[in-house]
């Protein structure tokens, strides 16, 4: 199964909104970060509900906002979803992504860079559509650090990329971007039941649970597109 397929079929059982509400707990604190001014272009890579363009849009008062993502469910849902012509949603592949080089001043992506193909080129290609000074947020909960979500890529039948936080640096380097940051941002909203409670789904004691919550979180990095 493709990508796309996976997350059609996550799309129509309604687990984009829940996703949704899982990931704000961390991706306002990433993108209360960015940059971004009045008046620029973002692209969310790996859009899902389209959360993330309709806040920018609120709080940031982004000129334009573009989302792609692979599952065409996932992307009629969004624009069901948003009421706003400043965005639009389109389907694309991560290893070709269709804009123009140097038009884009930031990209956001929240817990879906690690499905590229190849991790290299997708972020050659997002080295190529930034402009220069341009920033890439990369967030994802599933590295190396965070063995607690290991297990994750049991559950899906497409390749995840399992990298630390050492390895997003090096190929963030590797394909023209300097490293301006890189951290793991804590999830204090979810709730973690007592001692007393555990074993629960999937935690056998409440320590893994603060580990994976409270001490991995989300890693960051951000990258700063370099141009000759």
């Amino acid at each position: 199964m493709n990508i796309g397929d996976e997350f059609d079929e996550w799309a129509r059982r309604g687990k984009d909104r829940g996703m949704e509400t899982r990931h704000w707990h961390t991706a306002k604190h990433a993108l209360a970060r960015m940059p971004v001014e009045s008046g620029d272009v973002v692209l969310d890579l790996g859009t899902g509900s389209g959360y993330v363009l309709r806040a920018l849009r609120e709080t940031a008062a982004i000129g334009r906002g573009y989302g792609l993502d692979a599952s065409a469910q996932m992307l009629q849902n969004a624009r069901s979803y948003t009421d706003d012509d400043s965005v639009e949603f389109v389907r694309g592949d991560f290893d070709a992504l269709p804009f123009e080089t140097d038009s884009i001043d930031h990209v956001f992506s929240m817990e879906a860079f690690y499905y590229a193909r190849d991790p290299a080129t997708t972020l050659a290609e997002l080295n190529r559509i930034l402009r220069p000074g341009g920033t890439f947020y990369c967030a994802v909960n599933f590295f190396k650090e965070s063995t607690h979500t290991h297990h994750w890529q049991d559950n899906l039948n497409v390749e995840m990329t399992l990298w630390n936080a050492s390895e997003y640096r090096e190929a963030f380097r590797a394909a023209g971007f300097a490293v301006a940051e890189q951290d793991m941002i804590p999830d204090r909203e979810t709730e973690i039941p007592p001692a007393s409670e555990f074993p629960i789904d999937e935690f056998d004691t409440r320590e893994e649970m603060v580990e994976r919550y409270r001490k991995h979180g989300t890693l960051l990095t951000v990258g700063v597109a370099q141009k000759e």
